[in-house]
């Protein structure tokens, strides 16, 4: 059955994630564990600037078409046939973005996750489309969501033929052009979008993205267990990390009190994700070295925990408005990221970025609580 694609009510009730959006969330599973896991072996081989290029490049190919389908769906999902249907055409996307990973880390050839990506931004197009039919008080906002990522697919297949040594600046232009679209678009009229939805689906796809961090955990014991090299400590440091990670994105709600504060909440979630994504392909690297099978300095391996989980530190503060905030919990997430970082050069350094973790979630629930007592 195919009905209008009607804006939703902003201020809709029990507002959560469908059946259909988890699906979406699942394919999403299988792209990010493979930049996780080619960025793992990037570090363990000693490529670490190929590595890091290629992982940064592959994860903005899957985070912003996540990213827009999300605001979508919660201004505009009615889950019809063809709502379905368009959506399914994205998930494939998805899945061939995946299979071209390997390719652009081993050979830098990004064709076929170009291709996927386009994919999976012409059917965001077919979506917009639809909305803009349907919608008349919105057909401003929505014709430029349609046109401007449109445009843009088609500068990322010419960025296909251009030179080598243009490529990354390129790159750099082409993505400032892909988060402008959006602020573009609803300059003209804002869509419909559901604060609590947004925030929801942005936890979700956190969780799945911290399922890598928990593989690498896991992986620490098997290879301990298979080699008989006691790694039992690593992978209990390596949990506490995680678990610490978990603890400090959801110790406070999300604040989204209008356009511009959703808008840098959700572009900051790119540092979060990706920085959670590192960190699972730094700990699963950490694992090498400790199996003497790295080629990478000690350092840099323990970098690629120690940097990802200072980043994180830093964008979770941003989004759980601690800059204006008073007292400890202002300078608390700024300063375990220092602390952090300054752990790269600690002797264990994984086991030190733990205890900081863990004292830095001690920490947060002390204040957060103090503050819900002076509210109360």
């Amino acid at each position: 059955m195919i009905r209008k694609l009607l804006a939703r009510d902003t201020a809709e009730a029990h507002r959560v994630a469908t059946p259909l959006e988890l699906l979406f969330d699942l394919s999403f599973v299988v792209a990010v564990a493979q930049a996780a896991a080619s960025l793992h072996h990037a570090v363990s081989e000693n490529h670490v600037g190929a590595g890091v290029m290629a992982f940064c490049m592959a994860f903005f190919a899957l985070w912003l078409p996540w990213l827009n389908f999300t605001w979508f769906a919660s201004a505009f999902d009615n889950d019809d046939t063809l709502y379905r249907i368009i959506t399914m055409v994205q998930i494939a996307g998805v899945l061939v973005v995946a299979a071209g990973i390997p390719a652009v880390f081993e050979h830098q050839d990004y064709r076929i996750v170009v291709g996927g990506y386009v994919v999976i931004r012409l059917g965001m197009v077919a979506h917009w489309l639809r909305a803009a039919r349907d919608n008349p008080s919105h057909q401003a906002c929505t014709r430029r969501y349609a046109g401007g990522i449109a445009f843009m697919q088609v500068l990322w297949v010419l960025w296909l033929a251009a030179p080598t040594a243009a490529q990354i600046p390129l790159w750099v232009l082409f993505m400032i052009g892909e988060l402008l679209v959006p602020a573009w678009a609803e300059r003209s009229g804002a869509t419909t979008w559901h604060p609590h939805h947004i925030a929801e689906r942005h936890g979700l796809f956190t969780l799945i993205v911290l399922g890598e961090s928990i593989l690498a955990a896991t992986l620490a014991f098997q290879k301990g267990f298979d080699s008989g090299v006691n790694l039992i400590s690593l992978a209990a440091a390596s949990l506490i990390i995680v678990f610490s990670v978990w603890w400090i994105y959801f110790e406070a709600p999300s604040h989204l009190h209008n356009l511009r504060k959703a808008f840098l909440w959700g572009y900051a979630h790119l540092f979060i994700l990706g920085s959670i994504a590192a960190l699972g392909a730094g700990l699963a690297a950490s694992v090498d070295y400790d199996l003497h099978i790295s080629h990478a300095p000690g350092t840099t391996v323990a970098a690629f925990t120690t940097v990802p989980l200072a980043v994180f530190f830093l964008f979770v503060w941003y989004v759980q408005d601690c800059p204006g905030q008073s007292g400890l919990r202002k300078y608390l997430l700024p300063i375990g990221s220092a602390a952090v970082l300054a752990a790269t050069f600690a002797p264990a350094p994984i086991h030190v970025t733990a205890g900081i973790a863990l004292l830095l979630c001690v920490a947060t629930r002390l204040v957060q609580t103090q503050d819900q007592r002076v509210e109360a």
